[in-house]
This record gives C-alpha cells, sequence and structure tokens, in this order.
C-alpha cells in the first residue's frame, strides 16, 4: 500500500527546488522574495524574451540569463512585473553573462511582487536544471494518479461487497496516515478513523479546533464537501496530513466520493450515521473494552455537554431509536440513542446539574408512551450520575433492570419508570443467572417437569407462583376450572416431589423458574 511518507506531492516547491543537488551546484542566492519559498512549482521554462510573462500559465520557474534586459532599467522592472502578473512561482538568474552582480532594479520589484528572485553565482546549464526538475515533477505525476487509483479501487471494492462506513474510512486514514473525521455541517463528529491516540488528540477540544482550522490547508488540515443533487450535509477532514495539500485533497477527494455513493446506496443500513456514531459510542460504553475516560472526547465531538452535566442511563424496549430521537428533540434534552440487542435501546440523558433527573425522566417516559401509542413501554433507569466515569456501570445497571422486566407477567403493576428498586427478587436472579451453581440449582429443582413433554404444567406453576399461590386467579388466567387446575397443582407436586402449600418448598421452585426464565430469555 502506498503510504503518506511517500513523494506523493505532483509538484515541488520553489524551496524543494533550490535543495536539488544539481541546483546546489549552481550557488543559489535568494536575494528577493525568501517569503515565498513554498510556492508550487508546475514547471520549469527557459525563457530569454523580455516578454516571457503572455507566454505562462501560472506556476513555472522561469530560468534565464537576462541578455535581453541588460542595461535597461525599466525592462528589468517591466520583467519581473510581468512575471508576477502571470503568477510564475519564481524566475532564477543566472550571473556573468549580462549580469555580474544581482541588478538592483529586479531585485527591488521583486520584493515590492513578493516574487522569489534566485541568483546562481556559477555558470550553471539551465538544460539539467529542466530536466532534473520535469524528471521529477512526471514521476510525482504519475505517483499522485496511482494513489488516485489504488484509493479508488479499494473504496469501490469495500463499497461492492457492503461494508459498513467504517471500513471505507479505515482504509482512507491507512492511506493518509493521519487521523479522518467525518462531520456534519454543525461540526458535530459522526465518525472518526486512525490510531486511537491521535484520534483522541484531535477530539479533545474538536469544536474550537475545527472552527480554527477553517478552510486553511497549510498545516495539513485537507477537507472535502459530502453532498449530492445539490445539497451539502457534511464533510470529510483528513487532520494533520503530511504528504503535501496537493496529494491531500486527492485523497480527500477521493474519499468523499466514496462516501457519497456509500451513503446513496444505503450504506448497507438504514439507520443515519449519527444513530451508528452514537452506537459505537455507547457500545463502547457499556463494553467496558475502551475506559470511559478516553471515551469523553468522542462524545464531546459527537455534540453531548458533558461539562458539569447529570448523566441518566436509559434502556427503553420495543420503541425505534428515532422515535426515542424525536421524542428528545420535542422535549429540548440532549442525549444520545443507540440500539442494544433483543429489542432493546439505550438512552444517555446529559442534565444540567440544577435539573430534576427523576421528574425528567419520568416526563421523558410519559411523552414516549404517549408518542409511541404503546402503554407497557418499558423504561428502565438507572440513578442519575454526575461523573462520566460512572455512566459505563449505570448503563449496565438500565440494562440489567431492562432485562429483569422483560416478559415479566408483573410487567402491568410496573411504575412508568422502572429503577433496581423495582425488581427486586428477579433482578437479583437476572444479575446470577450466569453463575454454574445457579444452573445447577434450577436444573435441579425443575427436572420433573424439564424432562417432560407437557410444557402447559411449566406455564401453569409459572402463573400459579407470579400470582401469589393464587388458585382462582391462575384457573382463570388458564381458562380452566378449578378442579381442572387443582389436577394439574397435583401433578406438578408429584414431578417435583415437593408441597406447593409450604412456604419454603414453594420459594425455592420459584426462585428455580426464575432463574430457568431468566437463562433461557
Amino acid at each position: 500500500m502506498t503510504t503518506a511518507s511517500e513523494p506523493l506531492e505532483p509538484v515541488l516547491s520553489v524551496r524543494q527546488v533550490l535543495a536539488l543537488e544539481r541546483v546546489l551546484a549552481g550557488e543559489p542566492e535568494v536575494v528577493a522574495g525568501a517569503a515565498q519559498l513554498d510556492r508550487p512549482v508546475r514547471w520549469v521554462h527557459v525563457a530569454e524574451a523580455a516578454d516571457v510573462g503572455v507566454m505562462l500559465t501560472g506556476g513555472e520557474m522561469v530560468l534565464t540569463t537576462g541578455v535581453l534586459l541588460a542595461g535597461d532599467e525599466d525592462k528589468q522592472a517591466e520583467y519581473i512585473r510581468s512575471l508576477y502578473r502571470a503568477e510564475a512561482a519564481a524566475v532564477v538568474l543566472g550571473l556573468g553573462r549580462a549580469f555580474p552582480a544581482p541588478p538592483d532594479v529586479m531585485r527591488r520589484a521583486a520584493e515590492r511582487c513578493g516574487l522569489p528572485l534566485v541568483v546562481l553565482h556559477r555558470p550553471f546549464p539551465f538544460a539539467e536544471l529542466t530536466e532534473e526538475v520535469q524528471s521529477r515533477l512526471v514521476r510525482r505525476k504519475f505517483a499522485a494518479v496511482s494513489l488516485s487509483e489504488a484509493v479508488r479501487t479499494a473504496l469501490t471494492a469495500l463499497i461492492t461487497a457492503g461494508a459498513p462506513v467504517q471500513s471505507l474510512l479505515d482504509e482512507i486514514a491507512a492511506h493518509s496516515a493521519c487521523p479522518v473525521v467525518v462531520t456534519n455541517l454543525a461540526h458535530r463528529v459522526l465518525a472518526t478513523a486512525g490510531e486511537r491516540p491521535a484520534v483522541d488528540d484531535v477530539l479533545r477540544d474538536w469544536e474550537r479546533i475545527a472552527r480554527q482550522a477553517g478552510g486553511t490547508e497549510g498545516d495539513g488540515w485537507i477537507r472535502a464537501e459530502l453532498g449530492g443533487r445539490g445539497q451539502r450535509w457534511g464533510q470529510i477532514v483528513l487532520c494533520g496530513y503530511r504528504g503535501g495539500t496537493a496529494a491531500g485533497r486527492l485523497l480527500a477527494d477521493r474519499a468523499a466520493e466514496a462516501l457519497v455513493l456509500h451513503r446513496m446506496l444505503g450504506g448497507g443500513s438504514a439507520r443515519s450515521w449519527e444513530e451508528q456514531s452514537a452506537q459505537r459510542l455507547l457500545t463502547d460504553l457499556v463494553s467496558g473494552v475502551v475506559p470511559a475516560r478516553q471515551l469523553l472526547p468522542r462524545a464531546r465531538a459527537a455534540g453531548l455537554p458533558v461539562n458539569r452535566r447529570t448523566f441518566v442511563p436509559l434502556v427503553v424496549r420495543d420503541v425505534t431509536p428515532a422515535g426515542l430521537d424525536r421524542v428528545l428533540r420535542m422535549l429540548g434534552l440532549a442525549g444520545l440513542v443507540a440500539d442494544l440487542a433483543d429489542g432493546a435501546t439505550a438512552v444517555l440523558l446529559s442534565l444540567a446539574r440544577d435539573q430534576d433527573a427523576d421528574a425528567l425522566t419520568a416526563h421523558f417516559a410519559a411523552r414516549l408512551r404517549s408518542e409511541s401509542g404503546r402503554t407497557r413501554t418499558v423504561v428502565a433507569a438507572a440513578g442519575a450520575r454526575t461523573g462520566w466515569d460512572e455512566v459505563p456501570a449505570g448503563l449496565h445497571e438500565a440494562q440489567h433492570v431492562a432485562d429483569a422486566v422483560a416478559d415479566s407477567s408483573a410487567a402491568l403493576d410496573l411504575p412508568d419508570v422502572v429503577r433496581l428498586r423495582d425488581v427486586h427478587l428477579r433482578g437479583l436472579i437476572r444479575l446470577l443467572r450466569d453463575d454454574p451453581q445457579v444452573q445447577s440449582f434450577a436444573e435441579r429443582e425443575l427436572d420433573g417437569l424439564l424432562c417432560g413433554t407437557d410444557r402447559d404444567l411449566l406455564n401453569v406453576l409459572r402463573t400459579y407462583l407470579a400470582t401469589g399461590r393464587n388458585k382462582s386467579r391462575t384457573a382463570q388466567l388458564h381458562h380452566v376450572s378449578r378442579p381442572a387446575l387443582y389436577r394439574r397443582l397435583e401433578a406438578i407436586q408429584a414431578r417435583l416431589g415437593v408441597d406447593l402449600d409450604d412456604f419454603e418448598q414453594a420459594a425455592s421452585v420459584h426462585i428455580a423458574l426464575l432463574a430457568h426464565d431468566a437463562q433461557q430469555g
């Protein structure tokens, strides 16, 4: 793979030309325009004509001995001005044939125009310099074209294979060897790629840095607009690209083309890039693979207020991320929304310290039920956190609460916002469900029913225990007569070898059943 350390810039600067070994043999001296030595040299042109400016198109380094200018100061000054108007990169004057020393008129005119004027103190064959520079420029242009094709081919292959946008960005970061950031028009970060420490350094104060960087590219900040059909929706930024401005623009343009095409084709996902960005952040928070402190720059760059805030982690079931995001906007609440597994969605609210977290969470849950039309939507909440480092534990707690009430027959009796204190024994069992001893206990206690083929008895047992051993209610829910229920309960007791009228034995079976259900679900 071609990397940014190779000479990919399709032009040379005046400074780079003057540093060539062949040029150094002529003992070059910059006598004017020293501040403009980083101008790009597109071509080298040998010309003795006094009106050479009309032959130029810009970016040329003009080589001359000045034989047609000697003795006429007006021609000398006009010669420099014509080169400046033609946007020449620099003029190199070979001393000895017409001028034994740098002519003051030309030097003063070049200084006023800001045009680099270089004199060669030793005789120098211009043909050698022309050959050297032109061959280097051709090689660099070929390398730039090769890079462009390599990037385009790699990105097209990823898009054809249905790769996610992150894979495209990783490929771009590999070619550019610098952090890559995709933002919306409000400078909110949608995605990043590159080495994590370097990316975090860029994101640490992203909004200020992004706005200060503006459109300047001299420091390696190269950007390309993202959009199509006359509408812009974001930009991609190469942050600190070291391969040269023109090569950086080429990379950014190829990347922008690929990202726009990826988005037009659906990107392999119906979710917006904003949702994907939030999901990656919350997934990393929940997984614990990346310490929360290291994720703080990403959260801030994504637009989540993090300074002196109260964070409320929530997990909601059976509501789409888009629906949750819509309710957040309706209420004017700051937060991130991301899909979890099994129809659950995480929401991380960011509230001002003087706001009532419990009241706003309850208001959010009520509006969510109203907008979704789901009266039994489970909104599980962890306790409010005032420190960012506490957020991962809060997300785990909210997920645990949501799991504990999932498919619970007692869901109708739950409050609008379910918390850890509301899930009681069921919550404890959910926490312990992966413990081998708990699993063994559940299998041992329920073996007489689990090994049988009549699953209806297990359902009757579940209802009977969940209703507090209320036989009338159990018979009603299963649409059977009380005598029929009695027969089924007798069969259950016989298979399990227990007396369900005994509180301790019934409690033991109930705990085993909760553990079994938790393991299954």
